[in-house]
């Protein structure tokens, strides 16, 4: 299966999400958590809690989405590992990273960001195995699932307790979800995430998210995965003593149209250098 073949179902699939987590009215479905004793318990609004309640939820539906297409999935094995879910076409052994992510709006059309993954580690090696399920190289796409949805506004009691009789009195926290999917590279934008964090961020404007129009997206995945493979953050920087090499895209073109043009300068001294030259390798 090729890398658009399986965006192009992921889409069509994602499409009716919203009907499975949400009510007719838009309102999330999930009301709290229920104990033994049949007590309702309010759900915090809680960024990091609705994310995981949400990809509870999903689940089911990428099972059906395997069965559908005759496709193998495979779950994450550790919550820090990458991605969420593995899913493979084992008539020619292609695997497809999908990872899950949700924000919400925090104006019309503008959402909070998302956090795409990190940066350094088996992104930057890609044979590696740590915190990957296979190697990030052996993947032929990486895929995002996004969630985008609105935090209800009226106040919700977490100390106040239901029974499952007040199930239609209990508020839902978020409500108006969107979903979409796209290669990650294509909603990816040149900044980290939110705080000193060494993930990838993304695009805030909904519609660049829906429609795979970030900072990369008529760049290509090649240009994608260069900026991010040598980027340093300032503490990455500090901790090498070493200046950072850009910041933004607009600086990453300087700092490599100035490399090339001082490799152009010595393009004859390096054609001229001996094999012993170019393959010396450090002890």
């Amino acid at each position: 299966m090729t890398n658009d073949q399986f965006i192009i179902l992921m889409q069509t699939h994602t499409a009716t999400f919203a009907k499975a987590v949400a009510t007719a009215e838009g309102d999330w479905i999930i009301k709290g958590f229920i104990d033994t004793y049949k007590r309702v318990f309010t759900i915090s609004v809680d960024t990091k809690i609705v994310s995981k309640v949400l990809e509870l939820l999903l689940f089911p539906m990428f099972i059906e989405f395997g069965k559908k297409h005759k496709l193998r999935i495979e779950l994450s094995p550790q919550q820090n590992y990458y991605p969420d879910l593995t899913i493979i076409d084992d008539t020619d052994n292609t695997r497809f990273a999908v990872d899950i992510k949700s924000t919400y709006r925090i104006s019309e059309n503008q959402v909070n960001g998302m956090t795409l993954g990190a940066f350094t580690g088996y992104f930057r090696n890609r044979t590696s195995k740590k915190n990957i399920l296979y190697p990030y190289g052996s993947y032929s796409a990486h895929i995002v699932i996004g969630v985008i949805y609105s935090q209800v506004d009226v106040g919700i009691d977490e100390r106040q307790i239901f029974s499952i009789a007040d199930l239609e009195k209990i508020p839902s926290v978020i409500k108006n979800f969107v979903f979409f999917a796209q290669p990650k590279y294509r909603i990816a934008s040149a900044s980290p995430g939110s705080g000193n964090t060494k993930n990838i961020g993304s695009v805030k404007k909904i519609d660049d998210l829906i429609y795979g129009k970030g900072s990369f997206s008529t760049l290509g995945e090649e240009v994608y995965n260069d900026y991010w493979m040598f980027y340093l953050t300032r503490d990455m920087a500090q901790a090498i003593s070493h200046p950072r090499p850009y910041t933004n895209l607009k600086n990453y073109l300087e700092y490599k149209v100035r490399g090339i043009d001082i490799l152009k300068e010595h393009k004859q001294e390096i054609l001229e250098l001996s094999d012993d030259d170019q393959h010396e390798v450090e002890e």
